[in-house]
Parts: C-alpha cells; structure tokens; sequence
C-alpha cells in the first residue's frame, strides 16, 4: 500500500465527462489499497473568467485581498463537483478547502508562499479510508484570509502535500503525456523524455515550459519528491522528474519560451558606485522578480540598464522606479512588452564548448535578431521580438534535437 499524492489541472475536470474521467482515475488507485490525496485546479478558463468579471466591476481589478477571495471560488467548485462524482460511484471522499487541509502561508496576496502543511486533518481523513480532494492554488494567512500561490499554484500545493505527508509518489496530471523537448504542439519533431533531473526541470519550468511550475519543481527538489507528468486522458507512463537520470547522448534537453515578459529600459543614469544596488533594492521591496539584466557601458557620467521581469509585474516595476525618480535622476524609462524569451536547456552542455554559437547560428539562419543574452551552466536564454517566437523554437530545436 502506498500513499499517492496526485494532481489534475483545469483542463482535466473542463465538464462533467472529464471530472467522472478523473474519479475513475483515482478509484482505481484506491482500488488497490493505496491512500489517496487528489489536489485539484479551477475548471477550464474559470480563473480567467473570474478575473474577467472583477475587470467588469473594477477595470483595474480588485484589491489583492479581494481578487483571493475571488479566485479562492473556482477551486471549492472543482473539489466539490469531483467529490460528488466519486460518491456517485461509490467510494468515500470528501473535498477541503486549502485551509481546510492545513495550508499556512504569508500574507503576500495574489503569490503568497506555503509557509507550513498542518496534516493533522488530511491523516485523520485517510485513517478513515477517504479518498481526500484538496484545493490547489490557495492557503490562509495568519489574519486568516484567504491567499492564493498564483498562476502554477495548485502544482506546488500537491508537492507540498507529498512532502508534508511522505508519500509515496507525486503524479502531475496535464493535457501531454510527459515532458518533451519542445511543445509538441509546435514543434511536430519534439521528443518526449522517459525522465528528467530536477535542475533541468526547473530550468525548462522558470523559462517558460507550461508542463509544471517552477515553485513547484523547486520544492519536489528541496524535499527530494520524485514526480511523474503524465496525461488525464490516456493511460501510459509519463516522464519521472528526479535528481539523478540516465546519461543522455544529447546536449540539449529542451527548448522553452515564455511569452509573458516585459523588457524595461532605465534611460541615463548616473554613471555612480551603488546606482544598480538602489534601482534593484527598490525593485526588490515592490517584489518584482528580475530575470535577465544589461548594463550599457557608462558615456558622459550617464548608464542605462536594461532587465526583464514578467509582464504582469512591469507595471509595479515602472512604479518602483517613478518612486525613486528624484534618486536615481534617470532621464526615462521604456518598456517593451513585444519580446519573447527562448531557452535551451541540458545539463551536458556545461562541459561541451560551442553550445551558444550553435544556438546563435540556428537563429542567424532563421533571420531572427537576438536583443539580449543570459547564460548559466545549463542554460542559455535569449530575448528576440515576439512574433518570431514559435519559429525561433522550431530553428533551434531542430539544431540541437
């Protein structure tokens, strides 16, 4: 018998077919003696539609606060729906909320972090041989409101389940059946990988890979649980994400891009010991996240620095640095938000020289210009214009793949 902590993205209870999909699923785990936790998302666009409908009463959106309490709605339906389906069928469950099921995290609304899983209510469940249903994606603050993890969120919190609970196995349930080195939605040539390592995860994860959330390969890391991505649809072994893999021949794991960046220029600067370590100490308590930074070489007492963050946080970047106008005495500030970021990833290539030309040449050929670079040792990303951004994927892996 064996603890299984398993997890189904909104596409996977989208209608009433997929939600009785889904409780056949798990039935047949509990059919075999295992315990069973289910962490589940909201249903198809729900969260979008919601977000849609704060838009309509508030152009701008509600408070952070109030947009939890919002999206905090669409997971108590999914739960819900799913538990009854699999009373329908016969078996016992029960469906809980992301308090209900132990979830403490700080008060950071909209993107809050998973502070501690109280598991005394999810054991005492499975001592009575419930198949327990979890809502992903949210938590409560120490002023006992609701939060939310953000975009990704219901896939660290069946992570964090499986870390907090022991269990045996953690299965990430998407719309593909593993990880590939490309969307094979796109890229009609991309190979799905038996496994992968934890690092190159959450490589592919934080530049733009839709499979798992980055926060939540990084926890499966720290708390060394094994994960398996796998298809709701189809019964077949998905792809093992874990820390130590077979030696693979290729270089190259996987090719990323994330679409949902923000390229944002300070325009003269002074050229002074301590201007970055300002700019971004500001940016820091707005908790804006920054990805790739350029700094122009200083001409007439002036510099320009250039980074990315996601673009839903530009604009509580531009608000960091209006805040520190009168430090920083910049001239302006631009912000592109027609970019796109592509990656590739794999851990051979730290050892293998002449992995970036090659990267260089596939886009060359393409005729896609590169506007920045960052590298690390096993990675190497590249900003390029948006609208070349599926073929910039495609150039590349075929390169490499």
């Amino acid at each position: 018998m064996a603890l299984i902590v398993k997890k189904f993205g909104g596409s996977s209870v989208a209608n009433a077919e997929r939600v009785f999909n889904v409780a056949n699923r798990i039935i047949d785990d509990y059919k075999k003696g295992n315990d069973v936790i289910v962490v589940v998302s909201a249903q198809g666009d729900t969260t979008d539609d919601l977000i849609d409908k704060a838009k309509e009463i508030n152009e701008k959106g509600g408070s952070k606060r109030e947009m939890d309490m919002l999206l905090s709605a669409g997971e108590q339906i999914s739960i819900a729906l799913l538990a009854m389906a699999i009373e329908k069928l016969g078996y016992p469950v029960i469906s809980l909320l992301g308090w209900q099921a132990g979830f403490e995290t700080d008060s950071h609304h909209t993107f809050a972090r998973i502070k501690k899983v109280n598991t005394e209510r999810l054991k005492n469940e499975i001592e009575k041989k419930k198949i327990v249903i979890v809502a992903g994606f949210q938590g409560l603050n120490r002023y006992d409101d609701i939060t939310t993890l953000g975009r990704g969120g219901s896939d660290t919190s069946a992570v964090a389940i499986a870390a907090a609970m022991k269990a045996d196995l953690c299965q990430i349930y998407t719309d593909v059946d593993g990880v590939y080195s490309a969307d094979p939605r796109k890229v009609k040539t991309a190979q799905k990988m038996d496994e992968i390592s934890y690092d190159e995860m959450l490589e592919l994860a934080t530049l733009g890979a839709q499979v798992l959330n980055n926060r939540s390969v990084e926890m499966a890391k720290k708390y060394n649980v094994e994960l398996e991505v796998l298809s709701s649809l189809e019964v077949k072994p998905g792809t093992i994400v874990k820390e130590k893999v077979k030696m693979e021949k290729t270089l190259i794991r996987g090719v990323a891009k994330d679409n949902n960046v923000a390229c944002i220029s300070v325009v003269g600067l002074e050229d002074t010991p301590g201007i970055a370590f300002k700019l971004f100490n500001k940016l820091s308590q707005y908790k804006v996240n920054i990805d790739i930074i350029l700094q122009s070489v200083g001409r007439d007492g002036t510099k320009d620095i250039t980074f990315t963050v996601s673009r839903d946080q530009s604009a509580d970047a531009v608000a960091a640095l209006e805040a520190m106008k009168d430090i920083l005495t910049y001239k302006n500030i631009k912000v592109d938000e027609s970019v796109c970021k592509v990656s590739i990833v794999g851990a051979g290539m730290e050892s293998n020289p002449g992995v970036a030309s090659k990267m260089f040449e596939a886009l060359y050929d393409a005729g896609i210009n590169i506007q920045m670079i960052s590298t690390s040792e096993i990675k190497i990303s590249v900003l390029i214009d948006a609208k070349y951004a599926d073929s910039a994927v495609s150039a590349v892996h075929d390169k490499f793949i």
